[in-house]
């Protein structure tokens, strides 16, 4: 059985359907939540019909998977680039590049981020690739608690520096600091701001 236009549509037999179903899945996200993404719905969005998203994922679940394994290895490698400056810059650069990094990705992709700590959407356990690009994205947070922190470095420590800026990206993308920022400009000058305050904070307690 000749299976290589297998579920897409016959206008257009090059198309790449697997990247298009994606596309639309991480717009359903951007635009209504979990909720809004179904199989039925990206398959409505994407122009195919409603059996073609099974001849790539097997349910919702799957395409959820790919699109969290897609999201933890664009999140580090924003968060290696920004610990690189490290090197050049020093160790505060780093810290406060790491955090904008976390969360302007937060901000520009917002229905992945939403769904990237969510294991009652999608259970890591169940897929290979979302824990080895989780595994990645934690030891890019890791290599930053050894560059802030030294030998000293602990995962308390670590753990410290993560909700840093996972709660500051909650806030500015669902919080009260959505309301209060609302345009790029100004999130980008206090996301800076608290930045450059955090930098301070963890300096100071390193030299006690």
């Amino acid at each position: 059985m000749n299976t290589k236009n297998l579920g897409r549509p016959k206008a257009d037999s090059l198309r790449d359907l697997r990247h298009d179903l994606l596309l639309n899945s991480r717009l359903l996200l951007d635009e209504g939540g979990p909720a809004a993404l179904s199989m039925r719905e990206v398959a409505r969005r994407t122009g195919c019909t409603h059996q073609a998203p099974y001849h790539y994922f097997e349910n919702r679940e799957a395409i959820i998977a790919s699109l969290v394994a897609d999201g933890f290895d664009a999140l580090a490698a924003c968060l290696q680039e920004a610990n690189d400056l490290s090197s050049t810059q020093g160790v505060r650069a780093a810290l406060v590049a790491s955090g904008a990094a976390y969360v302007n990705f937060a901000l520009v992709q917002p229905g992945v981020f939403r769904i990237m700590f969510r294991p009652e959407l999608c259970d890591p356990l169940r897929f290979t690739a979302v824990q080895t690009s989780g595994a990645r994205a934690r030891g890019e947070l890791d290599r930053l608690n050894v560059i802030v922190h030294g030998k000293s470095a602990q995962d308390t420590m670590a753990t410290i520096l993560w909700a840093h800026v996972h709660g500051l990206a909650c806030l500015l993308l669902d919080g009260p600091l959505a309301l209060q920022f609302q345009s790029e400009s100004e999130r980008t000058k206090y996301l800076q701001t608290v930045g450059e305050k955090f930098a301070d904070l963890v300096a100071a307690t390193n030299t006690s």
